[in-house]
């Protein structure tokens, strides 16, 4: 449940911080009457990105348990890459976040209501597809028979809202650079688990070889229906008897992602590739100032 939660609050904190940087520039540069097109993106961004969820649900239970399994494992390798490449672009651009949506939402100003809607639906649906379909795998991961895996989502989305508002309101400042890179990091740790579930989930559509082969089994140690091995598969997709393909998947992925997104510089930092930071564009109360 604690990892479907970490991904409803990084993915909807993202968009929540769009929305808000968006309407807060409107509001302070005396631009209401563009706000309606604004909302009018974002809430078919919301909707699109709700339907496709729907339909990898809904859409998946005709298939036949084979085409489930591949359908499943290769939307959660997709997820995964999406994801990865999510966390290292946004501890790239939080810093100039900010500069960079007013300068999108000053061109489609120049242009016209269609533009704005756009540039909300653009600016949101992307964050919103990403976390469909990632949450979607991670869920489909974490599933234990229980509403608990989307619980934790839904809990997720509504803390990122309501710290949105309060970033807006401007009774609440946070470094957002380290913010992403620490949820960051653990969002690489549940992607590592996503990952090797669909490893497994590969296997056993036959599209990967060795699901009987078994790197090692400690079922007897740690039950799957206990509750410490029910909260070991929730935060981190923990299985007890992994395949030697998953585990080598899940090293081969965590060790370097987890060591080049944590690494002080080169490309996880963004040295040298990004703008300068903006004036307090790490305090996401300043939203409200914009």
């Amino acid at each position: 449940m604690f990892s479907n939660y970490l991904i409803g609050l990084r993915e909807g904190l993202e968009a929540s911080l769009v929305v808000c940087i968006l309407i807060a520039y409107l509001v302070k540069t005396g631009r209401r009457d563009a706000l309606k097109p604004i909302w009018a993106g974002i809430g078919i961004a919301i909707a699109i990105a709700m339907g496709f969820g729907c339909a990898l649900e809904f859409g998946s239970q005709e298939l036949t348990f084979q085409a489930q399994e591949a359908l499943g494992g290769s939307l959660s390798i997709v997820a995964v890459g999406l994801v990865t490449w999510m966390v290292f672009w946004m501890r790239r651009t939080a810093r100039h976040l900010r500069s960079e949506l007013h300068g999108k939402l000053n061109a489609a100003l120049a242009l016209g209501t269609g533009a704005l809607v756009a540039t909300a639906f653009l600016a949101v649906g992307r964050e919103g597809l990403e976390t469909a379909l990632f949450v979607w795998a991670s869920v489909h991961a974490a599933s234990d028979g229980t509403p608990r895996p989307l619980v934790g989502v839904a809990l997720g989305l509504a803390t990122a809202v309501l710290l949105g508002w309060l970033f807006y309101r401007g009774a609440l400042k946070i470094n957002l650079a380290k913010f992403f890179t620490w949820t960051g990091g653990m969002l690489v740790v549940v992607a590592a688990g996503v990952l090797a579930y669909g490893v497994h989930d590969l296997q056993e559509a036959d599209w990967i070889p060795g699901i009987n082969k078994l790197a090692f089994d400690i079922s007897g140690t740690i039950p799957p229906d206990s509750w410490y091995g029910t909260l070991l598969k929730g935060v981190f997709n923990f299985q007890p008897d992994p395949t030697v393909v998953q585990i080598t998947v899940w090293a081969l992925y965590l060790v370097p992602v987890l060591a080049l997104f944590l690494s002080p510089v080169g490309f996880a930092s963004g040295k040298g590739k990004v703008k300068e930071p903006d004036d307090q564009g790490t305090q996401p109360s300043t939203a409200s100032q914009a």
